[in-house]
């Protein structure tokens, strides 16, 4: 036989109708009894406006143009670093905040006066600044 100790109930014992102490939780659900039923909805960000959606949709194109990582300038790293940061600030919040955006622009202007990058990642750079151009006026 088990010892459970003095403030511990032996469960082939204990009372159908005990409770339940939880001394810290983070998420998720707890449920008790016989006919408990527990029940978990969990959001990680919200729904980005439709051009805000559009935009993030132009930042992961531009940012699958880019080159790989190896044959990555230093500016087409601190680029995907910008369009990084931006995509995860719109994933969570739902937009981005205008300072970003206006940093962002500069960068995306930057890269693309210093390109004689495949077309593609000019037409992706360019889809960008349309769309933080609109969120900016």
């Amino acid at each position: 036989m088990t010892d459970h100790g003095p403030d511990t109930p032996d469960p082939r014992t204990a009372s159908a109708s005990g409770s339940v102490s939880i001394g810290a939780m983070s998420g998720g659900s707890v449920a008790t009894g016989a006919h408990g039923s527990a029940t978990s909805h969990n959001t990680t960000g919200a729904a980005p406006d439709a051009r805000h959606a559009e935009l993030l949709d132009a930042i992961r194109e531009l940012r699958a143009a880019l080159p790989d990582a190896a044959d990555r300038t230093d500016e087409d790293t601190s680029l995907d670093r910008e369009l990084a940061d931006a995509a995860a600030e719109i994933a969570h919040t739902g937009a981005a905040a205008p300072a970003r955006l206006t940093r962002l622009l500069a960068g995306v202007r930057g890269w693309l006066g210093g390109q004689a990058a495949a077309a593609g990642a000019v037409a992706s750079a360019t889809a960008v600044v349309q769309g933080i151009a609109q969120l900016i006026n």
